[in-house]
């Protein structure tokens, strides 16, 4: 194995002249006392790279803890942005970053490249052959990472070194100064402590919000707003779009991100259970009740309480629950004493609540109680091009989890992707990348060291429902099944049915069904559609 090298300036090379390199830094210089947003200051840097130093892809990227966030690129495909490289599974950037110099990888070097199939127009080949990077620092620490790649092996030979590093210290420069200003605009010591524990909490789950559509920097907004009040917030969205999330953001950003976060879905219990969930019991209150138990509330004391699905809870409890809203005081079940609780409340539901008020099923003064801030989720279909963002997001997880050195879209797919109207969201878009690639893995025999996923792995069409119509139609003609395959399909068709006459809502469907709510969520699980 041939190891990585320092770039180094060979006699033979063509140096730039300093004209040129002047014109193409200057403007750069001049966008340092400009107003510009973040994402249009990495584009001109990254554009000026390829200029200076023509190659096929260029990218800057954060380092968050473990793992390295790709904030701009140019030549790459989009789903790049969504993807995060977690550093220990990938040796190339281990390398970089563990040099303060320029690093060029020798063309023929048996280290897996994270770009290999995510450059544009390759036409046949996949992999990048000459590859180089250099991490960036700011204030003396390491920051990111900057990197150059070409699908020619020798596209570097003549690489002027003096130029790369002028170049260097203008994108540190820049780097700074986007800093300071996201600094300056989050107004303080206290708000930058905030946001970098929003940062931790989503690199510890593994999930963050991630997208670039107006319509998702608007949401993010609004969370920045009401994280720092102490109001409650009713998040609204549809079935998938990751209400949960947003909870946790607001939570993450609020000056009680210290204490605790307590969540509770509210439909997946029976609704005996409830109210025992939340304020808690004694000893002796009802059959099984063997000793004192806590509830949500007071398990969340000084932190946040998110009640996920609110709209399911039965009408005794919302009464139960507004009283703890208004005075800060519950009684645990068969207990007279009162416990006093500091809590803010988040809540979530995919139901028009208001509608619910109306039609008896909601208590009017819970509702306005809960609606002190609503904060809506858009749906997928309204984000634009950020579901190329989120897949992207989704494919490297999964090329981590097969065992995959890359696993990449066609651009069939990426169209598909972006056709697709996607009634179950965000879910729905991770559950198929997850399966594609699974059925895909399984079905090439090769194991190529790249994977890409085509239209046809997806099955997608504009209409979600022509799917469910042709695999009808598909079992209407089939072979007889067994009786249990035979009754597993009819339940699969009764379910699925029910939830596109919902709209998705599966609180709806276990009412319309006669089904307990965690009995269905059970059933979904045993039929693949959870």
């Amino acid at each position: 194995m041939v190891d990585s090298t320092l770039v180094k300036k060979t006699p033979e090379g063509v140096n730039l002249t300093a004209k040129a390199l002047l014109d193409a830094l200057t403007p750069l210089i001049l966008d340092l006392s400009r107003e510009l947003s973040d994402r249009e200051r990495y584009r001109r840097l990254l554009s000026s790279l390829r200029t200076l130093f023509p190659g096929d892809a260029a990218a800057l990227l954060r380092i968050e803890g473990d793992t390295l966030v790709p904030l701009a690129i140019d030549g790459l495909s989009s789903d790049t942005l969504g993807r995060r490289f977690r550093i220990s599974e990938h040796p190339r950037f281990e390398q970089l970053l563990s040099r303060p110099e320029p690093t060029r990888f020798a063309a023929d070097s048996e280290l897996p490249d994270p770009y290999d199939g995510l450059v544009q127009g390759m036409a046949g080949h996949l992999e990048v052959h000459d590859c180089l990077g250099c991490p960036l620092f700011i204030r003396g620490r390491p920051w990111g990472l900057l990197t150059l790649d070409a699908l020619d092996p020798a596209r570097f030979d003549a690489i002027d070194m003096a130029s790369l590093r002028a170049f260097l210290g203008l994108a540190a420069a820049t780097v700074s100064v986007v800093e300071r200003i996201d600094t300056l605009a989050r107004s303080g010591e206290e708000a930058r402590l905030r946001a970098e524990a929003y940062r931790q909490a989503s690199s510890q789950s593994r999930r963050e919000m991630i997208g670039s559509s107006d319509a998702h920097f608007h949401m993010i907004k609004e969370i920045e707003v009401v994280a720092a009040s102490d109001l409650t917030v009713l998040i609204t969205g549809e079935t998938g779009v990751g209400k949960e999330l947003v909870a946790n953001a607001i939570h993450a950003l609020s000056p009680r991100a210290n204490k605790p976060l307590v969540s509770l879905n509210c439909a997946a219990l029976p609704d005996t259970l409830v109210e025992s969930e939340l304020f808690g019991h004694v000893r002796g209150a009802f059959s099984g009740a063997s000793s004192d138990r806590r509830g949500k509330f007071e398990l969340a004391d000084g932190g946040t309480i998110f009640l996920d699905e609110v709209g399911e809870l039965p009408l005794t409890v919302q009464a139960k629950l507004l009283r703890v809203l208004q005075n800060g005081q519950l009684q645990r079940i068969g207990s007279d004493h009162e416990h006093k609780v500091d809590v803010r409340l988040i809540t979530a539901t995919n139901r028009d609540l208001a509608e619910e008020v109306r039609a008896g099923r909601f208590r009017a003064d819970f509702y306005h109680r809960l609606s002190v801030y609503p904060l809506r989720v858009p749906p997928l279909r309204e984000r634009g091009r950020d579901v190329l963002l989120l897949a992207g997001f989704f494919l490297e997880e999964n090329r981590s989890r097969l065992g995959l050195l890359s696993l990449r879209l066609a651009a069939d797919a990426q169209a598909a992707l972006l056709r697709y109207p996607w009634p179950g969201n965000v879910r729905e878009l991770e559950h198929l990348i997850g399966r594609s690639a699974l059925k895909a893995l399984a079905a090439n025999r090769e194991h190529r060291r790249i994977l890409t996923l085509s239209a046809a792995d997806f099955a997608l069409s504009d209409t979600p429902g022509e799917e469910k119509s042709q695999a009808s139609a598909d079992t209407q003609t089939s072979e007889p099944k067994d009786f249990r395959s035979a009754v597993t399909e009819f339940e699969r068709s009764v379910v699925l049915d029910a939830l596109a006459r919902n709209k998705q809502n599966w609180a709806a469907v276990a009412r319309e069904l006669g089904l307990d709510r965690a009995n269905l969520n059970r059933l979904a699980r045993r039929l693949g559609l959870k």
